[in-house]
Order: structure tokens, then C-alpha cells, then sequence
């Protein structure tokens, strides 16, 4: 009882603002009259403070249930876009399309009229924010999601919609980023595709390779058909067109392009329509995320496709393959956005204090400070401190008051050069001694950090626009030994993606591994919003 008064109360209360807002805007001398109309407006946008300012702002006058022909396409632009939601993997049911119609047609009062012009109102803002930046909050999703979401001021655009062509201003809304305009033909395609059936038969069989034959091997190429990789043929034989078909398959899919339909590959070419339209789904709706301009030149990092990638005026110029964060609930590589300021080569490792907590110290104490003997201790005053000086005895991993660094070297955790974009998650990338591991198909094996298998060549890209020479600039500083820092002249934006379906600028789909399990997340959490995974049928 007590909270529900409470809850009638504040509402009570936001309502009365509400009236007095609308009494002092029309105490002026005309003395205009309120009408219960404007009454019924100033209640209903009561409870949202940003339609309220609106309505205020343009004298609670109609801009939906107005009389005139501009009212009138509002409405129908605004419906005509509502039901056609599903095209771009929005919640079409969250929108009440048919109660909003059956209402319109009943309206027998002038609060009616007022309260549906708010009704009409909200729905146009819910439409926008999801279209324009997501119906989804990320954190709320994964806490790996670190990202911003650029959230438009809900008040200024339905003043700009007011102001508009309403079927224009609407077309607008989407990102405009090439990549949403190719998921959602990518999207239709698979939905077209699925209401013809799908793919077809799976492949019975665990794994083929060239020259074997049979029904599985006539399973295979039916698929390879199905999926658009070769022309139609009919072979019973593993030749070297289903050779290639597989190999072109496997760049898709990230994975080792040998032609060899192997167990890894029969997976994931075994998968179905449903199984690979969530990835569309999810990846739309991480680009409504990332509905911001992402710069000329910036570096694109996709986590699930273990590559670190130049980009000028979207197209590749250069790109490396990766090693990000472990599968592991401290080390997943975060996904945000953030500027690379500069590189610093013959870097120190500052040994992050987990790390150093849970892996370093333990070993340090319980052999007098013997272990780890490539790191130095040191104190608050940036001061190397002597191990032998050290009674180690009086120490724990909670109490010990020294951070560990490692000094440049071949055999650093960094490498010889790192690129450094700060922010609050301590990630950047940089080299690493570790090589082997650039060979592996899946490569999550860091602490998050981002490690690159050729970060010189990644630096002469990076210094190529500031020098004439960024090969001699940068083994000068890297002979030295010494650590030194080169400040790039213009920051360059960098982005963290995770992205398990992505297409090329040919609108060629790939799709990779949920690594870390949030793809999986998203797509339950957007169908709770009330997306729907849609078969069409022609």
C-alpha cells in the first residue's frame, strides 16, 4: 500500500508540474484558454521529461492529431515505417501497432486526442533510439561491454521531426555505416533463403577430404551449392572444384584454408539458416552501438576474428592477425572505443597488480624473492629496489608495497614496441616474444592486452603519415635500447569490436566463433526485447 502510494504520488506530483507548467504558458497576456486537449498533453507527457519539454517548448499544439495533411503524414509515415520494423531486426510487437490503430479510429474526446498524440509521440522516440542506437544496453548485457552508446537528445529530435519531410527524416535514421546497409541484405538473404528451406540435407559425415566419394561427398557439394561457393555439378567426387568450394568456405569462416573438409570445419559447415542469422541479428544491432563516425583513418581490432586492422576511408590498408584475451572471467579483451595517442618503444612491463598478485608474487615470497628474477621491485618513488635488501618474511600479496616491472628487452611480455590508446582497462596493443602462438586457428591465450604478430610493419604504417622515413625513425629509436615514446602527430581512433558475422566491402558474409560466449547473450536478450528470427517466403 505504502509503495503504491507512493508510486500514485510521484506520478501525482510529475502531473501537477505538468499543470502549472501549462497554466504559467498560457497566464501570458493573450490569456490563451486551455482546452482539454492541451490538458490531457501536459498529463500524459508528464511522465516522460523529455516529450514534456517538447509539448512546452511548442505550446502543447498537435503534431500527429492535428486536422491538416502534414499531421495526417506523420501518422502514416510513422506506421508505414513501424510495420516494416522486422527489416531491421527491431521489436515489432514492442510497438503496439494494431492497439495504436484500433485507437486512433476510436478516439470520441478531445483528452483522447491529447492522449494519443503523447502515445504516438513516445512510440516515435522508442522507434528512433532503437533504430538509431540500439534497443539494448550493453553493459546491462555483458559486462565486457565498455562501450558508450552515443545516445541522441530524445527532445531535439522530435523538434527536428516536426520541422521535417517525416517520410525523409525517418529514412534517415539508420547508421549510416556501409557495413548496417550490407547485414541487412545479408539478413534477407538468409531469411529468403531459410523460407525456401534452408540449405538443405547436413553432411553425414564427421569429416572428407579430397578423392574420397559417395553420398556424403554428394551431401557435401549440395551444401557447397546451397551456400553459394560452387555452380551446380554433378559430382560424386571430392574433385578440385568442391576442393576449392571448402577452401573458400573456411576463409568465410576464419578457419585454416586447406581445402580438407575436417571435423572443425564439418561443424561449422553442418550449421544451419538458424543457426547463423543471430549473428546477423546481433551484429545490426552492435552497429546501432557503434552509430558514430569512426574516423578516416582508424584501426579495427575484431576479437572473434584474431586480426588488428588499419582502415583508410573504409578500405584495409593494412592488416595483422592477433592474439586477444583469454576466455577467462579477468582476461576477456573489453570492447570500447578509444584514440591512440602514441607508441613507446623498448617498452618496460609495469606488471599489472593482478597479474603480479596472483601469478608473480606467491612464487617471489615463498623463495625469499628467488622467482621471477627478470622482474625488478619497485618502490612508490620509481626507485629499483635491491632483493637481497628485501626481508620477505614480513610479506604477503596483500601487504606487499612494491610493483614489479620488467626492463626493455628481446625476452619482454611486451615485445619491443606497444600502442597506446589510455583508458581505464589498462588494454593496448603491442608486440610479443610468443610467436607460435599467431599460427593457432583460435587465438585467445592474453590478459587482454591485444598482441600483434607484426607490430613493425604495424608502426611504419602508423609513422608513414608523419614521416618520410618510418622505417629509419623507427629502428633508430628501437637500436638505441633505451625507452622512448613517439607522439603521433594526428590520434588515431581505435575500436575493440566483437563481431561474429561481418561482411567484406563486396558484401561477401563471414562469420566467426562466439569466443566469449556474448553473442550468445545478446541474441536471448534481443529476443526478450521481442526480435523475431523471420523466415520470408515469396
Amino acid at each position: 500500500m505504502v509503495s503504491a502510494f507512493r508510486m500514485r504520488s510521484g506520478i501525482w506530483h510529475l502531473t501537477a508540474i505538468a499543470l502549472i507548467g501549462l497554466i504559467l504558458f498560457v497566464a501570458g497576456p493573450a490569456k490563451a484558454q486551455v482546452t482539454p486537449f492541451m490538458q490531457a498533453v501536459a498529463e500524459s507527457a508528464a511522465k516522460d521529461a523529455d516529450i514534456a519539454a517538447f509539448y512546452k517548448a511548442n505550446g502543447y499544439k498537435p503534431i500527429w492529431t492535428g486536422k491538416g495533411s502534414k499531421d495526417r503524414n506523420r501518422r502514416s509515415a510513422l506506421l508505414k515505417v513501424l510495420k516494416n520494423a522486422g527489416d531491421h531486426a527491431l521489436p515489432v510487437g514492442s510497438y503496439n501497432i494494431e492497439l495504436l490503430e484500433t485507437n486512433l479510429r476510436k478516439i470520441d474526446s478531445q483528452r483522447e486526442l491529447g492522449q494519443i498524440e503523447v502515445e504516438l509521440s513516445r512510440i516515435f522516440l522508442k522507434y528512433a533510439r532503437d533504430l538509431q542506437t540500439g534497443i539494448l544496453t550493453p553493459r546491462k548485457i555483458d559486462s565486457g561491454i565498455v562501450r558508450t552508446v552515443p545516445l541522441r537528445d530524445r527532445t531535439k529530435l522530435l523538434a527536428a521531426f516536426a520541422k521535417s519531410s517525416p517520410t525523409g527524416f525517418l529514412r534517415a535514421l539508420p547508421p549510416k555505416n556501409p557495413e548496417y546497409t550490407r547485414l541487412l541484405k545479408a539478413k534477407m538473404m538468409l531469411e529468403k533463403q531459410l523460407g525456401k528451406g534452408g540449405w538443405g540435407a547436413q553432411v553425414p559425415a564427421k569429416s572428407l577430404k579430397p578423392g574420397d566419394s559417395g553420398g556424403a561427398v554428394v551431401a557435401l557439394r549440395n551444401r557447397m551449392i546451397a551456400m553459394g561457393y560452387m555452380k551446380r555439378s554433378a559430382t560424386q567426387t571430392y574433385d578440385a572444384a568442391l576442393q576449392k568450394a571448402v577452401q573458400l568456405f573456411q576463409f568465410d569462416n576464419g578457419l585454416t584454408t586447406d581445402g580438407v573438409a575436417g571435423p572443425g570445419t564439418m561443424v561449422e559447415i553442418n550449421k544451419q539458416i538458424e543457426d547463423r542469422l543471430p549473428s546477423i541479428i546481433v551484429a545490426i544491432e552492435r552497429e546501432r552501438w557503434m552509430n558514430i563516425p569512426r574516423g578516416k583513418r582508424h584501426v579495427w581490432v575484431n576479437l572473434t576474428d584474431f586480426t588488428a586492422a588499419i582502415v583508410d576511408n573504409d578500405k584495409v590498408t593494412f592488416q595483422t592477425r592477433s592474439v586477444v584475451g583469454k576466455n577467462e572471467s579477468d582476461h576477456r579483451s573489453p570492447e570500447f572505443s578509444d584514440m591512440m595517442e602514441y607508441m613507446e618503444i623498448n617498452p618496460n612491463w609495469n606488471v599489472p597488480r593482478s597479474i603480479a598478485r596472483n601469478e608473480y608474487l606467491p612464487r617471489m615470497i615463498a623463495n625469499g624473492g628467488a622467482a621471477a628474477g627478470h622482474l625488478q621491485l619497485v618502490d612508490g618513488r620509481g626507485r629499483v629496489v635491491s632483493r637481497s635488501s628485501v626481508d620477505w618474511s614480513k610479506y604477503n600479496t596483500s601487504n606487499f608495497p612494491y610493483d614489479l616491472r620488467q626492463p626493455p628487452s628481446n625476452g619482454n611480455a611486451l615485445g619491443l614496441v606497444k600502442f597506446m590508446f589510455p583508458n581505464p582497462y589498462n588494454i593496448y596493443l603491442h608486440d610479443t616474444p610468443s610467436k607460435s602462438l599467431f599460427a593457432r586457428e583460435v587465438r585467445a591465450f592474453s590478459h587482454g592486452c591485444i598482441r600483434l604478430n607484426d607490430p613493425f610493419d604495424f608502426a611504419y604504417e602508423i609513422l608513414g603519415r608523419q614521416t618520410n622515413d618510418p622505417v629509419g625513425l623507427f629502428q633508430s629509436h628501437l637500436k638505441s635500447g633505451r625507452n622512448t615514446r613517439i607522439t603521433l602527430e594526428n590520434p588515431i581512433p581505435v575500436h575493440l569490436v566483437y563481431r561474429t558475422a561481418f561482411t567484406s566491402a563486396k558484401g561477401r558474409l563471414s562469420f566467426r566463433r562466439d569466443v566469449y560466449g556474448r553473442d550468445a547473450r545478446i541474441f536471448n536478450a534481443l529476443v526478450q526485447a521481442g526480435v523475431v528470427m523471420r523466415a520470408v517466403r515469396s
